[in-house]
């Protein structure tokens, strides 16, 4: 190839790098009021499927930093709060707002992702035959169009971004291991990076640490008590002792509504959690 064929290849591929964008192209940059410390409200939420009443009056306020703990049965009304948070599904009723200027409601999944809300289901989904750090390549704010992903290569900025996130999820060592190679935790921990690459705000995390060995359950409580602060953290978990371990905020959520929320110590004692949960009888036993 002539000099000048290899110096016009490599003008396209410059006009076309992930991080080049134009300026009639930009988007505005989504700023989030949380001047009274909230960052997500969600009031007189209701929901009904086949007259089963999945949300029912359910109201929900986030501080903007802490991590809360989501605990409830099968069938409380977590993962259909995060489903509706997320736009995943539409609510019958109420009103759910991300800060106090931006309604999640009028907004799709994609809408709501480029908000700064990520959320990781409790299997992991990484891309197996690839790579850790392609992996969080792949998953990082950028131009996803043909012709910019086709010539795009990482900037120093992003392979500095990559890098921290591999160190904050412990799997720096790991980096060029394909991911169907690590270990379950590791999968998690993974996928966990994966959102911290895109830069959320607001972290969904749906049972974390189900599956995981003991240390890898511990490694995991680091993890999610060290994104708190700089980020908002939502936990639905059923462990008990993992819950203890991170949280400040429990809630408890009971056929589609709020039942108790505080301390896992005001949790564990409360009256009508014990009663619905445990039974009379059986006030010593977990609450699942």
């Amino acid at each position: 190839m002539s000099a000048l064929a290899l110096n016009g290849l490599e003008s396209t591929r410059e006009f076309f790098r992930r991080d080049q964008v134009w300026p009639f192209l930009a988007p505005e940059q989504a700023q989030v009021n949380v001047g009274n410390q909230m960052i997500l409200y969600v009031e007189d939420l209701n929901l009904s499927f086949d007259g089963f009443k999945a949300l029912n009056n359910l109201n929900l306020y986030i501080n903007d930093g802490e991590l809360r703990c989501l605990i409830g049965a099968n069938g409380a009304g977590k993962t259909t709060l995060m489903d509706v948070i997320t736009g995943k599904t539409q609510c019958d009723s109420g009103t759910v707002y991300f800060g106090q200027n931006h309604n999640l409601l009028n907004k799709d999944e994609a809408e709501i992702a480029q908000l700064g809300i990520g959320r990781k289901f409790q299997k992991p989904t990484v891309f197996e035959e690839q790579t850790v750090f392609d992996n969080l390549e792949l998953s990082l704010k950028t131009d996803k169009r043909v012709l910019p992903t086709l010539f795009s290569r990482l900037t120093p900025t992003q392979i500095d971004r990559i890098d921290d996130v591999l160190k904050t999820i412990g799997l720096a060592k790991h980096r060029f291991m394909l991911a169907g190679a690590l270990s379950h935790g590791q999968k998690q921990w993974l996928e966990i990076g994966m959102l911290l690459a895109a830069d959320p705000r607001l972290l969904l995390i749906d049972e974390p640490v189900a599956g995981m060995t003991a240390q890898e359950t511990e490694r995991t409580a680091e993890l999610l008590t060290s994104l708190a602060g700089e980020r908002t953290v939502i936990v639905v978990e059923h462990d008990m002792e993992f819950v203890r371990s991170i949280a400040r905020t429990v809630t408890v959520l009971h056929q589609g509504s709020v039942l108790a929320e505080g301390t896992m110590d005001q949790i564990q004692s409360n009256k009508d959690v014990i009663e619905v949960y445990l039974g009379e009888e059986a006030a010593g036993e977990e609450i699942a």
